[in-house]
């Protein structure tokens, strides 16, 4: 397979000429109407006294001219197209180079009281969600979220297959991507989807029959008119029926026009998504199970959402002063075009929602194959039953550039410890979330950034950030405790691996030292697996004591006057430690 910067690369330079050749083929579009209309009017002019040559023009050059606007229209799409093209193909080539601080951060999903997602950086500036994150929908955007958060462990290996199979078809999930951005969106899917559900039906049965047979009479009194067998007062009369007609659903079509309005352009983006999930081949058990989800007896779901469509911009027209006068009165328009919005809500107000999820879905899932498809050196984890919860060939941390990440080597088993300690800024706390983040990858069926990576699944929570709260009025201390008491209660009926950065550091040393060691003890008469990091050596002892707990350490070396970190964990207690050697070294002290 071709290299991720290779590919994005060529792509790039191939939408480019592409582009250039469409701008080509724009301008000569652009000429040749110029050339139709005005061959036309010249025609018009020289032959205007001859009626049978001047009407074939007329009629001609309308045609032609329709035509060409058409054409142009189709170019400036697949211009646009491949604009959309060339920005997803530049924006991984920056992020491929860790550039990605430019991109959505995910702010909103940020939660003090989450699981893991506030203390391993899941959300938020130079985040794990920044780095993966390409959705388009609002919708995707959501789902993405939810997966990265949801701590579920189950199916993990039809996760990986339906990620493997994404991955590998990269230009389909660019082209999925650049359809979805051509259409700005406004309102949620969530509103659109409300709107529906709770729509009651207020245009009587009498509408699905009356625009129609007065569209037929209209016709005909004006055709009677014309050939002066009725006088044309027949015709101003039922106009002002027509009118009357209209006016009577006046409130209630503009109200549905309102609803409508905010829904028009997310079915017209929506219709292209499904159409490209129905007319694709999938392989994998979810991906197939989501296309089936938007199978209908009768017709495709992007059919529906498309014919649905056309009926929103048909409403739109309204506002067009000759279809809201001339279009009203002898068509009644807007009351056809009502009823047909009316009777596709009731027919399929069922089904819309979880069509919207089944977008939102591969939306989400095109994010995280992008992962597998721009890492390939990643490995996709081996799930097994083994005692070893996680057992990791250099293991390291996917936001850490690779000429510049040290790698480890792990393997912690089930209902065992590990007690870290090591000096300040040796890695401790890169590792923990190193750790953490590997097992949510894991759960969510991503590849890790490792070698090898065999893997017991397991659920994940932390407590490595907790901060005071003057809003709550909490100090420090107290909400360490709620954390700590969150943990203890979540372990009572699920089995987590626990990964804590320094227990009780809001209290003096030798209560600390005291608390510390007991809830330790409590953690691995849990039968739980975890990490605790800790500057606290005398908490290393308790190893002599359980034989779940094993200690290791990042080490510091102070050479020359210089501190040099290895970054490496190794089985034991740290012995050097750097606080007084910093400050020194920063003329603080």
């Amino acid at each position: 397979m071709q290299k991720p910067l290779q590919f994005y690369t060529a792509e790039k330079d191939r939408f480019e000429q592409e582009l250039t050749l469409i701008k080509k083929k724009l301008a000569t579009s652009s000429l040749l109407r110029l050339g139709v209309f005005l061959a036309t009017t010249f025609s018009i002019y020289f032959f205007f006294r001859n009626t049978n040559i001047v009407l074939p023009i007329i009629i001609t050059g309308i045609i032609l001219f329709l035509y060409l606007v058409s054409k142009h229209t189709d170019m400036q799409y697949k211009r646009d197209l491949k604009k959309k093209l060339i920005e997803i193909n530049a924006t991984e080539i920056k992020v491929l180079n860790r550039d990605y601080f430019s991109l959505d951060e995910g702010n909103e999903f940020i939660d003090s009281t989450h699981f893991y997602s506030y203390d391993i950086d899941l959300f938020g500036r130079g985040s794990f969600f920044q780095y993966i994150n390409r959705t388009i929908t609002n919708e995707g955007k959501n789902e993405l979220a939810k997966n990265l958060i949801a701590n579920e462990i189950s199916s993990i290996k039809n996760k990986q297959e339906a990620i493997k199979e994404l991955a590998q078809i990269p230009k389909w999930r660019q082209h999925f991507s650049a359809i979805a951005s051509l259409v700005k969106v406004q309102h949620p899917a969530k509103v659109i989807i409300d709107w529906i559900h709770n729509y009651k039906a207020v245009f009587p049965q009498i509408l699905s029959l009356l625009p129609m047979v007065f569209s037929v009479v209209s016709l005909l009194l004006i055709v009677l008119a014309s050939t002066k067998i009725i006088s044309g007062q027949f015709v101003i009369v039922w106009f002002f029926i027509g009118l009357g007609i209209s006016g009577i659903y006046l409130k209630k079509v503009n109200q549905l026009y309102k609803d409508a309005t905010k829904a028009k352009d997310t079915f017209k983006q929506y219709h292209k998504l499904l159409n490209e999930i129905e007319t694709t081949t999938f392989t994998s058990q979810i991906l197939k199970e989501k296309q089936q989800d938007i199978q209908t007896e009768s017709q495709k779901a992007s059919l529906i959402f498309a014919k649905f469509s056309k009926t929103l911009d048909a409403l739109d027209q309204r506002n067009n002063m000759i279809m809201a006068v001339v279009g009203n009165a002898f068509l009644l328009w807007d009351l056809q075009q009502a009823y047909k919005i009316e009777q596709w809500i009731n027919k399929y107000n069922n089904n819309i929602e979880n069509w919207f999820k089944v977008i939102a879905f591969f939306d989400a899932q095109n994010s995280l194959a992008n992962i597998a498809f721009n890492h390939p050196n990643y490995v996709f984890p081996e799930i097994n039953k083994e005692k070893q919860v996680i057992k990791a060939q250099n293991l390291g941390h996917p936001l850490l550039k690779e000429s510049q990440r040290i790698d480890n080597n792990y393997t912690i088993e089930s209902q065992q410890f590990f007690i870290i300690t090591g000096a300040n800024m040796a890695g401790k706390s890169t590792f923990l979330r190193t750790v953490s983040l590997a097992i949510v990858m894991a759960n969510i069926g991503l590849p890790v950034c490792a070698e090898s990576f065999q893997y017991n699944p397991i659920k994940l929570i932390t407590s490595m950030r907790t901060s005071d709260s003057l809003a709550d009025d909490e100090s420090y201390f107290f909400s360490e405790l709620k954390r700590l008491k969150f943990i203890v209660e979540e372990i009572k009926s699920e089995n987590y691996f626990i990964i804590l950065d320094e227990i009780l550091k809001g209290t003096n040393s030798t209560d600390k030292a005291i608390g510390s060691k007991k809830f330790v003890q409590k953690l691995v008469a849990s039968n739980s697996t975890g990490i605790i990091a800790t500057h606290d050596l005398s908490l290393c002892e308790i190893e002599k004591e359980l034989s779940e707990i094993e200690n290791y350490y990042f080490d510091a070396e102070i050479i020359n006057d210089e501190l040099h970190f290895d970054y490496k964990l190794k089985e034991g207690v740290c012995k050097n430690m750097n606080a007084s050697f910093l400050l020194k070294k920063m003329e603080i002290v």
